[in-house]
């Protein structure tokens, strides 16, 4: 081992006035003006309500959801010659059922005949549809189910699936 070479006086004192490196504190994540903090918070409150209109929305179209399986159930047995007479009393007790649980029972409950079908109209807007029009005021006065050609009842349910999604409930 060589021995270590002198150095002189300066390089010395240099040597000895060295400090280790300085990091800087870690930068903070929490803001450092008050107005970034009332954007956040106004954020967050805004998130907060629109999550709770999205709850809101969705507990408020249960029925809906209820009622569109209830609709997929009746769709096979109405394209049936042998089922279709209770399927379709069942597909006029669904689309009432939607009824009340939309609206006032006394505005919904009593109807019936060209009263019904005027009132899915209003509240439909277009999507009714004329063969469930038919349907519906035709079956309560004449029950004549086998009088419509099979293509229509696929046209029937489509209607009534569309006027179960889309109605217009005004608040």
């Amino acid at each position: 081992m060589d021995p270590q070479p002198l150095l002189d006086p300066i390089t010395q004192a240099a040597l000895r006035s060295l400090r280790d490196i300085a990091t800087p504190p870690p930068v903070t994540w929490w803001p450092q003006t008050w107005g970034w903090a009332v954007v956040a918070l106004l954020l967050a409150v805004a998130v907060a309500l629109w999550a709770l209109t999205l709850i809101r929305r969705y507990r408020r179209d249960a029925y809906r959801r209820e009622a569109l399986r209830l609709l997929d159930e009746i769709e096979p047995k109405i394209l049936h010659a042998e089922t279709r007479r209770q399927a379709v009393e069942d597909l006029a007790s669904v689309l009432k059922r939607a009824a009340l649980a939309a609206w006032p029972r006394g505005e919904v409950a009593s109807l019936s005949g060209g009263a019904w079908v005027r009132f899915l109209d209003q509240h439909g807007g277009d999507f009714a549809g004329q063969a469930l029009e038919r349907l519906l005021d035709d079956f309560e006065y004449r029950a004549s189910v086998d009088r419509f050609p099979s293509i229509v009842w696929s046209d029937i349910i489509a209607s009534a699936r569309t006027w179960i999604e889309r109605h217009d409930v005004s608040a």
